[in-house]
């Protein structure tokens, strides 16, 4: 009851400030939200650097971007279905040269049996022939040039078989060891000496006479190689062209009216057709193609094909007629369209054959999101992948750069003096020797040894580490410079603590926040470094990807507008990534800054 009645008296009374017995100076806030004041009491420095950061929208854009890259580039290369360097193939038409066929303007020839006429004798053939000789020399053996027919030439080679001596019209002829000379033989040796004569045939044999001073050497013939412009070929594989079929070959097609010849109880018979002649074995079966006989020279692209008698008919008659294709079926008896076309006096037969081709500069698809490179690599799978190199050699780098940096610019603001002098005239090298062109010099120096792309990216990761750490050396220098002045430095001294724990537990943690700005802000220079380096062929190699050398797989104007998709994502990634870091980095400059407004 006592109660009751005292909160009605309570509540009787006149109304009174809640505040008037509280001290003047004490100060108690209606507002549910903190002042300024209350914030900086309630919140830790930590909790004020993050709540100052998190305000700032371009810094909350920044990190979502770099999540998003680390995401992309280190989650999807493993949800990707698809590896590095792996190329697409499908099956499709393709036009492949198949044959070429010229006319033939040159002297070939074919080697008779048991005698060593090569192609350094056949180009004397030829420089004889030009000068207008009979005979020439060739490793000590003399040939004999006979003329057949239109550039059609037997070539003889001469063996010594007796030595003639002339005197005054007295000519006397000595045998050689093993040689026996008939009196018809001997009558026309000394006519041909008595008429200057250089070659005589007696009783159907080819004799020459070579003078040698006063002297002469009487030689007898024998076949060694037939010249000609024509081409003669096997009809059918497997068939061996001899020197004996294409002598009599060549005599019988230039002959009237023969149309058969015998070589070796074998006899063959010639069916003329239009720009060339086929040649059939005769047997009691009937007669079976042989050989062809043309101007043209008719050659297969590879050596595992032999081109078929209807074939070479076909396309021979096509060259003649000036067409530029035909069709003609294969064994299988399916039809094949072959195209010709003219470059000077050869003909090149293209065909269009099934074939596994690479899918080179695929258009974005479902399968590919972004297309294939000209490698035939899925792009969207490359840029993942890509992305994981740019973003380590960026943060390995960083990490390099910074220990260094805190190490070297620790020890100089703290002791100075000549300590200080030497890192800083350390720093003044570094800084004059020219970057950009010194990593141009050192990555043609790997291309030229050749490392290995993986331990390539080691090295560059390194070098650029050590040629960055300057900057940083600097900033921690001039830091420590002004903290250790001041009193908390004073006291850690004066409580006996060694040098190094004053140096890198009071004076470098209080560096840590400049230093992470200036760590982030380096990342996207070390990126566009590294970029660049890939691009210009001098960082990571093919056919591991970065996102620098997959700008530089485009090296034409026709691929960069054509193929916009292979370059264009790769350089947007850049970008944001830059573009990222350096918005956090502006963030945490911010943040960290205590002059800015709280």
């Amino acid at each position: 009851m006592m109660d009751r009645e005292e909160s009605i008296q309570i509540k009787d009374r006149p109304h009174k400030n809640l505040h008037e017995d509280k001290p003047p100076e004490e100060h108690v806030s209606r507002s549910s939200a903190l002042s300024d004041e209350q914030r900086l009491k309630v919140l830790s420095p930590g909790m004020l650097v993050i709540k100052r950061f998190l305000r700032n929208r371009l810094a909350i854009i920044g990190l979502i971007i770099i999540a998003f890259m680390f995401v992309f580039s280190f989650i999807g290369g493993l949800v990707s279905p698809y590896d590095e360097s792996q190329v697409f193939k499908y099956i499709g038409t393709m036009s492949k040269e198949y044959a070429s066929v010229t006319y033939n303007e040159e002297y070939r020839y074919v080697m008779a049996d048991g005698r060593d006429y090569n192609a350094a004798a056949h180009a004397k053939f030829i420089l004889a022939r030009n000068t207008g000789k009979t005979t020439f020399t060739h490793q000590d053996t003399e040939y004999v040039i006979v003329e057949e027919g239109d550039a059609f030439y037997r070539i003889v080679s001469s063996q010594p078989i007796a030595d003639i001596t002339s005197f005054r019209g007295i000519v006397a002829i000595n045998a050689l060891d093993g040689e026996a000379l008939t009196e018809s033989l001997r009558a026309s040796a000394t006519e041909a000496i008595l008429s200057g004569a250089t070659q005589f045939t007696s009783e159907g044999v080819l004799y020459t006479v070579t003078q040698n001073g006063r002297e002469y050497v009487l030689g007898r013939t024998g076949d060694a190689a037939i010249e000609s412009k024509n081409i003669l070929e096997p009809a059918v594989a497997g068939t061996t062209i001899g020197y004996s079929f294409a002598y009599e070959a060549e005599k019988a097609v230039r002959a009237e009216n023969v149309s058969s010849f015998t070589v070796d109880g074998q006899t063959f018979e010639i069916e003329e057709e239009e720009n060339l002649s086929v040649i059939y074995a005769v047997t009691d079966g009937g007669k079976t193609p042989y050989a062809i006989f043309s101007r043209m020279a008719i050659q297969p692209i590879s050596q595992d094909v032999f081109l078929s008698l209807a074939f070479k008919k076909q396309l021979i008659e096509s060259v003649a007629a000036g067409e530029a294709g035909f069709v003609q079926a294969d064994q299988a008896g399916a039809e094949i369209e072959y195209s010709l076309s003219r470059l000077n006096n050869v003909y090149t037969v293209k065909s269009d054959t099934l074939t596994h081709l690479i899918s080179i500069h695929e258009q974005p698809s479902w399968t590919h999101w972004l297309g294939t490179d000209k490698h035939g690599m899925d792009v969207m799978t490359r840029l993942m992948y890509g992305g994981r190199i740019s973003l380590t050699i960026g943060f390995i780098v960083v990490l390099l750069e910074s220990a260094i940096g805190v190490i070297l610019g620790g020890l100089a603001g703290y002791f100075g003096k000549w300590v200080d002098m030497l890192i800083m005239r350390i720093v003044d090298v570094f800084n004059c020797i020219p970057f950009l062109p010194l990593l141009i010099i050192l990555g043609s120096i790997m291309d030229t040894l050749e490392i290995d792309p993986q331990l390539r990216i080691y090295y560059l990761m390194f070098i650029l580490g050590i040629m960055s750490w300057p900057g940083i050396a600097r900033m921690v220098r001039g830091q420590i410079l002004s903290l250790r002045e001041q009193e908390f430095m004073i006291a850690a001294e004066a409580t006996g603590l060694s040098v190094g724990r004053r140096i890198f537990k009071h004076l470098v943690p209080n560096v840590v926040p400049q230093l992470i700005v200036f760590a982030t802000m380096g990342l996207g220079s070390v990126i566009l470094y590294e970029s660049t380096l890939s691009f210009l062929g001098l960082g990571v190699k093919f056919p591991l990807a970065s996102w620098g050398n997959i700008i530089s797989g485009v090296t034409t104007a026709y691929e960069m507008t054509n193929f916009w998709f292979v370059w264009i994502p790769a350089g947007m990634l850049i970008l944001l990534t830059v573009l990222g870091f350096n918005f956090v980095g502006d963030g945490l400059r911010d943040a960290f800054d205590p002059k800015m407004k709280r």
